[in-house]
């Protein structure tokens, strides 16, 4: 290991400590110590990387998303290429298991609901909004007159 993936790596490692705590006492019982302990490390290292929850919790919630966008673009890259086949892929992508796993599928809840009431998850939610639309009338403006799609 290179000295300088470390950083990366203690990253995900906290990432995943934040899932694993979300599960257990849920995003808004989430504690920094909590996610620290969860991963074996300090503290002071998830303030260090994060800056504080808010910051843990959004790079938590880019990394679920980050693993949708990718779901989604394999499932159809292995479709066929006609409307209703990608259709079913962005389907498929979003029952990924690496979104309906019982952890992921804890975060997502709670983050639907945190996202209404804190504005850094709420653009991060309505990002996610825009790309699944996008997507969907896409597929659609192929089949249909604009105004219907």
């Amino acid at each position: 290991m290179y000295r300088r993936d470390i950083p990366e790596q203690r990253k995900e490692q906290l990432i995943n400590a934040a899932f694993e705590t979300i599960n257990v006492v849920g995003l808004a019982g989430v504690t920094l110590s909590q996610v620290a302990k969860e991963a074996g490390l300090s503290t002071g290292i998830v303030s260090h990387y994060f800056g504080d929850k808010e910051g843990l919790l959004s790079a938590t919630m880019r990394k679920i998303l980050r693993d949708l966008r990718d779901a989604v673009a394999e499932c159809r890259a292995q479709a066929a290429s006609d409307s209703q086949s990608q259709l079913c892929a962005i389907i498929q992508g979003n029952f990924h298991p690496s979104q309906t796993n019982a952890i992921s599928m804890r975060a997502w809840l709670d983050f639907w609901a945190a996202s209404m009431h804190q504005p850094v998850l709420r653009r991060l939610q309505r990002a996610n909004d825009r790309r699944l639309y996008s997507n969907i009338c896409t597929q659609f403006r192929r089949e249909l007159p604009l105004q219907q799609a």
